[in-house]
Formats: structure tokens, C-alpha cells, sequence
């Protein structure tokens, strides 16, 4: 199913930044202040990933376009430094730019959220997949 795959993508894209444990809680606690939203931070989004692990992915989903959407340019680029910082110590990507790859990996984040909730109206909508094949059956 497009929601599940999405929702899978969706947590993929957050395990691959620092737990939320006391190691990780410089980078959570950085992302916040670079960001100057605390949707992204844990204790906010934690309920959102809970539900997601058991297929529900759109609470989360809306709070991390809420969280992309709040953030004017200066701290989507403050907040993607921070991101790729954080990836390029895990994943020892040193030779690239840690402003490219956070800048990437939140419009991966949003993205995904984006075809999280897109998977999520069209999966409840029989009538309107009934008139989709209708009309390109009708072409």
C-alpha cells in the first residue's frame, strides 16, 4: 500500500538522525534552536512515530510539514546545517557539504510527509477512484 510504503520512508528518514537518548540530546536540542520550531523536537513528535510504527503515520506527517513550514529560510538553512552535521558524523560523509545534505534530507522529510498524507486521502476515497477509472476509461 502507497501509505505504508510512504510511512516506512517516513521513519526511515528519522532513525538515521540521532535517538532521542542523552547521546543524541546536543543534536535534538541544536535542531530546535536552529529551527525555532519545537514541532521537530521529541517529546512533540513522539506520539506521532509511536503511531506510525503501527501504521498510522499522519499525525506525524502533519507535524512535520507544520514544523518545515513554520521555519522562515535563514532557519530551514540553520536547521539543515545541523541535520548534516549529524549525518555526516553517522554516516562518515565528510567530503560533502553539511548545508547540502541537511537541506536534503529536510526536503526528503517534508516530501515524504507530503506522500504520507497524499497515500492517506486517496486510500479512503472509493467513489473518487471509481471516477478516476471512468474518465481515462472514457478517453
Amino acid at each position: 500500500m502507497p501509505a505504508d510504503a510512504a510511512i516506512g520512508r517516513l521513519l526511515g528518514l528519522l532513525a538515521a538522525l540521532p535517538a532521542p537518548t542523552e547521546a543524541g540530546e546536543r543534536f535534538w536540542s541544536g535542531l530546535w534552536r536552529s529551527s525555532g520550531t519545537a514541532y521537530l523536537l521529541p517529546a512533540t513528535i513522539k506520539a506521532g512515530v509511536l503511531e506510525s510504527l503501527s501504521g498510522e503515520g499522519t499525525t506525524l506527517a502533519r507535524q512535520i510539514l507544520s514544523a518545515v513550514d513554520e521555519m522562515p529560510p535563514p532557519q530551514r538553512l540553520a536547521a539543515g546545517e545541523v541535520i548534516g552535521q549529524a549525518l555526516i558524523e553517522s554516516d562518515h560523509l565528510p567530503d560533502l557539504k553539511t548545508q547540502v545534505i541537511g537541506e536534503l534530507r529536510l526536503r526528503d522529510l517534508e516530501l515524504t510527509a507530503w506522500h504520507v498524507l497524499h497515500a492517506d486521502r486517496r486510500s479512503d476515497d472509493p467513489v473518487g477512484r471509481k471516477a478516476f477509472l471512468k474518465a481515462w476509461s472514457n478517453v
